[in-house]
């Protein structure tokens, strides 16, 4: 059994989430310690209590001294089954923080499955479900990882009850991806919603500050495309507003940040603050943004062949990505700063990947 210290620096849920989700891959035991003591308040949060016990569940894992605020897990798989699961937070925690520990390890399964995930679709401190949809879905496929998403309903803070269905089709490998090579520019786009008692306006103004800051910094030529939505009611519960702005380059890169209204906070900075972090990472000429670099570190270890990326400055959360795939894996990553003037400010993350096969 391998023991993993969930206080490493951010110290967060991540931690947990990638130890168990290597644990179901490789068939390997953890122990999981000090879980999320880096946060106000520390151990297991619904939606971290209910990802475990999904992968237990198709994995027929035994998992010791799981309960909403245990701080210390021991996590023993035996399998991955396909099949039909659901997975319920019965809160606003994140759907897609749940998609991010269970699709590696059904991309491993038997056979064909399903997931059923009710939670927020759009909340802070997790990529909301248009990030999944926009971003990570077409960065995924690059890695020979493909899923098909459906949003049957929007859930936003406090309420959830968003309902996301996914299908997943087994791979016997994954591939490496080479995303170093920034391009050009070729287009931003986005989706700027409102739902609830807010009217349509609060989106209209999101997206309208939104493309007057990407104006201040590039041509008229470049298209900006932003999808305005009044989520209708039958199909989001609760009122929230939020954007998600992203960039496309000639070379295939893809970079996004959204961000949620809140009480107090116009929409002008709303947009301002998502905006703003878009345009830091295409500056440097990044061609992963801060959001997705850590959540490839898991699938460059997996893969077969070298994979390299090319991001903005390291977050602890991509630190700690790397110290966890480590310590299961035994992958050494290599990061570099590139110094030179065309991408001077950014980070070469590579490494050799394992080149894990699908067990039969």
């Amino acid at each position: 059994m391998i023991n993993i210290d969930g206080s490493y620096l951010e110290g967060g849920g991540q931690i947990l989430r990638n130890a168990t989700t290597l644990s179901v891959i490789l068939n390997i035991p953890v122990h999981v310690t000090n879980i999320r003591a880096g946060r106000s308040q520390d151990g297991l949060r619904p939606q971290h209590l209910t990802s475990i016990q999904l992968l237990a569940e198709f994995s027929e894992a035994t998992l010791d001294r799981a309960t909403i605020g245990t701080t210390d897990i021991q996590f023993t798989p035996k399998t991955i089954k396909n099949g039909n699961y659901t997975g319920d937070t019965k809160t606003a925690g994140s759907v897609c923080l749940m998609m991010q520990t269970a699709l590696p390890c059904l991309l491993f399964a038997n056979g064909p499955s399903e997931l059923k995930l009710i939670g927020g679709t759009n909340v802070d401190f997790a990529p909301d479900i248009d990030y999944y949809e926009m971003i990570f879905r077409p960065v995924a496929k690059r890695f020979n990882f493909n899923f098909n998403l459906n949003i049957v309903r929007r859930g936003y803070y406090p309420k959830g009850g968003g309902d996301v269905r996914i299908t997943i089709d087994p791979v016997e490998q994954l591939n490496a991806v080479d995303l170093t090579e920034f391009g050009q520019i070729n287009r931003f786009f986005g989706r700027s919603f409102v739902a609830g008692n807010l009217p349509l306006q609060v989106a209209e103004e999101l997206a309208e500050a939104s493309r007057k800051l990407i104006r201040q910094h590039y041509t008229e030529e470049l298209p900006i495309e932003i999808e305005i939505v009044k989520e209708p009611d039958q199909i989001a519960t609760g009122t929230a507003n939020g954007i998600i702005i992203a960039a496309e380059t000639t070379t295939g890169c893809l970079l996004a940040a959204n961000v949620l209204g809140k009480r107090g906070k116009s929409a002008s900075e709303v947009a301002i603050e998502a905006t703003e972090q878009l345009l830091k990472d295409l500056s440097c000429k990044a061609c992963v943004d801060r959001y997705l670099e850590d959540q490839l570190i898991l699938l460059m270890a997996l893969a077969k062949g070298r994979s390299r990326i090319r991001c903005g400055p390291l977050s602890d959360r991509t630190k700690t990505a790397i110290y966890v795939v480590e310590h299961l894996t035994n992958v050494k990553f290599q990061v570099t700063d590139d110094n030179s003037p065309a991408f001077h400010g950014t980070i070469l993350i590579e490494c050799e990947g394992l080149g894990y096969q699908r067990r039969h």
